[in-house]
């Protein structure tokens, strides 16, 4: 073996170290040693910095071709291991995380009792986790997904002694053992399809193929079927409302990497996801309809944490909703940003108080009406150059294009309302910020499909999808605005007693699956 083979493997050998210092310190904490949680703090700092050297290198040796082994000039993999554009960004946000949840637990869980127990779980996690993000194999990766929902499982249920956590945790065995059977049925379909786990021959056999097998349609859609039960999409959704008991890092880590774990799946499967036409329907459908749900019955909760739950459901649901319209890269930006957005929100969940009141003061009726007019007028004018054809260059985007428009219009306009009613300067500040996340939106799916052109498998959803979701996303709004013009109205007086049930979809679900499988309360 040559300097350059041994060059090229030294990054996929610093990302198998991560992993394994996290394991082996893992294994090695125990009652004897009184500052468990320190400990912690040093082995994520050190993985860390392996990480980011180790992605570093990769993409230095990317970009100065070291790799000759791959059709692939954009990553640096073997048989277990990859580095990419996709397992490189998730494996420093994994790192990132990991290492800011540990340092906070520090002070957040000082005084606590078996906290040698909650640092051997949260290093077991975070490996796991870390050994998912970089495989390059089926099964390696259901593996660490399974270890992942383990070592989770230990950080939800820390106060053994609460009820609630019990009956949580027994319907989240259920809905993840659901979902690991789903997933070794799909791998023995594609195994014996394909004749290899290795994820880029799985999308190269995609890509080389076009049109799939009927039993790599089934393979998909169980694979669809585990992420949504993964993911809290409706009407499994339950266990996440109902884990807040965790320690806030724990919902930390809950909200802002392992729940991202399905959409990472689809993303890093996406050549094969792009030419599976079922399964890409069902990602839709259930996506969107949890989207709306969610949306509309986050705004109903009483509690912050309620709120972040719902959002992180909703926001889930709109990610499999990308992945299914076949917006590979902005799935993948989505993901990185909701992330790093869920992390610092829960960890700075008593200034995100403040700032929730302060952005619901309510205002008389006909000032919410004049200014959900004028933003509904505001989002008009700027989106119908796409649509009609007035002569200018921006009539010749697209589809996929326009719809994005039309949706990013749909979400600007609720801040431009409540900037309207805080005068013009604020006005034309939310209008920048508008234009700006505009740019970095359109600018982030630019610079992934650049740097990473192999996510895009080729396929394209259908215009009847497309309306689905651009029609379904119209009808959120219009409900969203109803109840905001009108909060004492009758509309809002018959519809949010159910909102605040939840529509009832999760008391349905946990009564047929404890009729079936009861839990074991002492």
């Amino acid at each position: 073996m040559t300097g350059d083979d041994w060059l090229s493997f030294l990054p996929l050998i610093l990302a198998a170290l991560v992993p394994t210092c996290l394991f082996v310190s893992a294994f090695l904490i125990s009652r004897q040693r009184a500052r468990f949680l320190t400990v912690a703090s040093v082995v994520t700092a050190l993985t860390a910095a392996l990480t980011y050297l180790a992605v570093s290198l990769g993409a230095l040796l990317t970009y100065l071709g070291y790799d000759a082994r791959t059709a692939r000039p954009d990553a640096v993999m073997n048989d277990v291991v990859q580095l990419d554009i996709v397992s490189g960004a998730m494996f420093v946000l994994v790192s990132t995380l990991a290492l800011i949840v540990v340092r906070y637990s520090r002070s957040y869980l000082a005084g606590e009792r078996d906290l040698d127990r909650y640092a051997r779980s949260l290093l077991l996690t975070v490996a796991s986790v870390s050994v998912l993000v970089t495989s390059n194999n089926l099964a390696v990766l259901v593996l660490a997904w399974f270890s992942t929902d383990v070592g989770l499982h230990q950080l939800l249920t820390f106060y053994r002694t609460r009820r609630q956590a019990i009956i949580v945790a027994h319907k989240k065995f259920l809905l993840c053992r659901l979902a690991d059977a789903c997933f070794v049925t799909s791998l023995l379909l594609i195994g014996t399809e394909v004749g290899s786990l290795r994820i880029d021959l799985v999308n190269a056999f995609a890509r080389a193929h076009g049109e799939i097998s009927p039993a790599l349609h089934a393979a998909t859609i169980l694979l669809v079927m585990g992420v949504v039960l993964k993911t809290a999409q409706l009407p499994f959704h339950g266990w996440m409302l109902q884990v807040m008991e965790a320690p806030t890092p724990v919902s930390a880590l809950l909200h802002a990497g392992v729940v991202n774990i399905g959409g990472f799946v689809m993303i890093r499967l996406s050549p094969l996801m792009a030419h599976a036409s079922i399964a890409q329907s069902i990602l839709v459908g259930v996506g969107l309809s949890t989207t709306i749900v969610a949306s509309l019955v986050m705004t109903t909760r009483p509690s912050i944490k309620g709120v972040l739950a719902w959002s992180t459901i909703g926001q889930m649901g709109f990610m499999l909703v990308q992945c299914g319209l076949g917006l590979w890269h902005l799935a993948l930006l989505h993901l990185l940003a909701h992330s790093l957005y869920k992390a610092h929100t829960f960890l700075s969940s008593g200034s995100v108080v403040q700032q929730w009141r302060a952005a619901h003061i309510l205002h008389s009726p006909r000032v919410r009406l004049w200014h959900l007019l004028a933003s509904v007028i505001v989002v008009g004018v700027a989106v119908a150059p796409l649509y009609v054809d007035v002569g200018l260059p921006t009539t010749q985007l697209s589809s996929t294009t326009r719809s994005l428009a039309l949706v990013l219009g749909l979400s600007f306009a609720p801040m431009i309302a409540r900037a309207l009613a805080a005068g013009v300067r604020v006005f034309l500040l939310a209008m920048l910020f508008a234009i700006a996340a505009t740019a970095l939106y359109f600018g982030g799916h630019i610079t992934f499909d650049y740097f990473a052109p192999w996510i895009d498998g080729g396929g394209s959803p259908s215009t009847l999808m497309w309306s689905i979701v651009v029609y379904g996303l119209a009808f959120l709004f219009v409900i969203q605005s109803i109840l905001q013009v009108s909060p004492n109205g009758w509309f809002a007086s018959w519809l949010q007693p159910h909102l605040l049930s939840g529509l009832y979809i999760d008391d349905w679900f946990m009564r047929l699956t404890f009729r079936l499988f009861p839990p074991g309360l002492q």
